[in-house]
């Protein structure tokens, strides 16, 4: 039997699993903004925190990296960041400006 405790990530089908259960998917920025022509470029990540507060990070599908740990999924775009939360099933998305600022996605106000 395994004792090592279960790593805080998701991968994409893990985190809309837990949005349509009624997690909230948070986008997290890590990086301040800019504007480049119409498009906006940073970082953001998702992550999603059950009612227990336990939060889980989106992680890339490849799985733990040669190091053994596991990749953040990160988005470079405000277009990567809709495009996303639309693949998930979100009809809206409120994307965060500010470093460290982060902003909650439910399904049920789809």
């Amino acid at each position: 039997m395994n004792s090592e405790p279960e790593p805080n990530v998701v991968t994409e089908q893990e985190l809309r699993s837990l949005a349509e259960e009624g997690q909230p998917v948070e986008v997290v920025c890590k990086a301040v903004p800019e504007r480049r022509g119409p498009s906006w470029h940073g970082n953001w990540i998702m992550r999603t925190v059950s009612g227990d507060g336990r939060e889980r990070h989106l992680v890339t599908a490849r799985g733990r990296t040669s190091r053994g740990g596991f990749k953040l999924r990160e988005f470079k775009t405000a277009s990567g960041v809709i495009s996303f939360l639309v693949g998930i099933g979100f009809s809206q998305a409120k994307i965060p400006l500010k470093q460290e600022q982060r902003t909650s996605h439910y399904m049920s106000e789809t």
